[in-house]
């Protein structure tokens, strides 16, 4: 059973004004809450193989919501940071400027993570992190702008996954610090943690699991670090989750007023336990099923606050994952392994034959390699030839598929099929390397043992979307029309009546309008 703890509880039932749905009629002016759930490496496919188990908040969305069947992306990397960038902002890496989990950053010198920002104070531990590098707004930008908007909150485990969704006019962003078991934040938002936080802290949720086994993960007994940093892989982290986004809706009375509030809400240890097991184990069937457990407390939980017919739900994922090499082998379909410190060694070698020895690679990225901007001290070289001479020893490498230069995305030369249009819509010409590759489907870097994600193919960029609202709003069922991560943002702004945001690249999914 879920663990339930002081503050939670107090969000369940101490606030009767907040709970009882009956005692808060349908707002005529629209939704008074935007619920955006996230489950990080949720695959699409999930929902069929292990939907007739289902009992909660899964279930739910599936008989009730506008379920749309062949929802991807259409940008390359699927990581978790762009993922979480596209949901709310409807804007690819392109635009966006989210190029990936981290990138080589030419300015700073240095690799870079999406949220990574010295200039903001860690609140509760950790470092420093803030929505700056978002080069567009999201839809709780957009709401705060057009004075509809109230309070945004976004709450994950994972810091870019609370921030990217929330946006940079977020009223706060809330993470898990493995270092302290503490939800944490930054000055981005606000000069110290609010109270309630801070009280919730002091609760010592993350200490209850100590011990806790779950699948044969035999959790540490003593509290501290190492408990902290191995909960990730149990739905115990998601548990943590759910009940600091109680918590936020409750002490921040989210839904209750004419104001549009957004509260997104992240769950990320389904990626942490796909990572290690992949998508096809007994493992992700309890994490899939126990997520539909959880939604069905956070969905019921927003309607007794704010009210049933007030609420505006969408729920997706950032990126799928693909299957374990070896057990794709053993099914006699294509796969394998590839070594990235080979694909190096080729481009470094192929850059020395043609332009004498010097420092060629000043980075790696999710995706391709960073030039560097003087490889040979005081011998200047066209970068465009530079480019071509990594391309073509890159193409002569084993399982890759396709290889793209800096020069062929910026000028922008014929749109290709889905993979290549994937990849244009994923390269920020900023942030994006100078070389990238694509490699065969289902084949991944490193040694035997676990999977990854990041391709432009359908098993990393097809996850569930659906929307569940008020009858009037929208039309329930199941859509198979193709549709993009990137039309949810441009959707819920017409739903709500306001300017898409900036850097919106999507469309209003209309059919799914009364």
């Amino acid at each position: 059973m879920p663990i339930r703890f002081p503050i939670a509880l107090l969000a369940l039932v101490c606030h009767a004004p907040a709970l009882h749905a009956q005692d808060r009629p349908s707002n005529s002016g629209g939704p008074t809450l935007v619920l955006a759930i996230v489950v990080d490496q949720m695959r699409a496919d999930y929902l069929g193989r292990h939907g007739s188990e289902f009992t909660g908040g899964l279930k739910r969305l599936l008989e009730e919501g506008a379920v749309f069947m062949d929802a991807n992306y259409e940008a390359a990397p699927t990581v978790t940071a762009v993922g979480h960038s596209t949901i709310l902002s409807g804007a690819t890496p392109a635009v966006s400027g989210i190029a990936g989990n981290t990138w080589y950053a030419r300015g700073e010198g240095k690799t870079v993570q999406s949220i990574t920002d010295d200039s903001v104070q860690p609140l509760g531990g950790g470092s420093g992190a803030s929505p700056q590098r978002l080069l567009v707004s999201t839809l709780g930008d957009e709401l705060k702008m057009a004075g509809k908007g109230g309070k945004v909150y976004g709450v994950s485990l994972k810091d870019r996954s609370a921030i990217l969704p929330a946006g940079r006019m977020a009223d706060g962003a809330f993470w898990f610090n493995a270092a302290n078991g503490n939800f944490v934040s930054s000055s981005w938002y606000f000069p110290a943690l609010p109270g309630w936080a801070t009280a919730f802290n002091e609760e010592r949720h993350a200490d209850a699991y100590a011990g806790r086994e779950w699948r044969g993960t035999q959790l540490p007994a003593e509290r501290g670090p190492a408990l902290y940093g191995e909960l990730d892989a149990t739905p115990f982290a998601d548990q943590l989750v759910l009940d600091f986004a109680l918590t936020v809706l409750e002490q921040e009375q989210l839904g209750i007023d004419a104001a549009v509030d957004v509260l997104a809400v992240s769950f990320s240890a389904m990626d942490y336990v796909g990572h290690a097991s992949g998508p096809d184990t007994p493992q992700m069937r309890d994490m899939v099923l126990t997520i539909d457990d959880k939604l069905g407390t956070l969905l019921a939980a927003v309607e007794r606050q704010a009210g049933a017919g007030n609420v505006l739900t969408v729920f997706t994922a950032d990126h799928g994952v693909s299957p374990v090499p070896e057990e794709n082998i053993s099914r006699h379909l294509p796969g394998g392994r590839y070594s990235a410190q080979a694909e190096r060694a080729a481009v470094e070698a192929a850059l020395d034959a043609a332009f004498g020895e010097g420092n060629y690679v000043a980075g790696t990225g999710e995706m391709g390699f960073y030039l560097a901007a003087e490889p040979v001290a005081g011998k200047p070289l066209a970068r465009s030839e530079l480019e071509q001479v990594a391309a073509a020893a890159l193409r002569q490498q084993p399982h890759v598929a396709r290889v793209y230069t800096r020069s062929e995305l910026t000028s922008g030369s014929g749109a290709g099929d889905r993979v290549d249009q994937r990849v244009r819509n994923g390269f920020n010409a900023v942030h994006s390397a100078d070389v990238l590759v694509v490699h065969e489907p289902y084949w991944l870097a490193g040694a035997p043992g676990g999977t990854t994600h990041g391709s432009p193919y359908s098993y990393d960029t097809h996850v569930p979307l659906i929307f569940l609202g008020p009858p009037g709003l929208l039309k329930a069922g199941h859509y198979h029309q193709p549709a993009a991560i990137h039309d949810i943002a441009p959707t819920l702004a017409a739903l709500l009546g306001v300017a898409r945001p900036s850097g919106s690249l999507g469309r209003v999914l209309d059919e799914m309008l009364p």
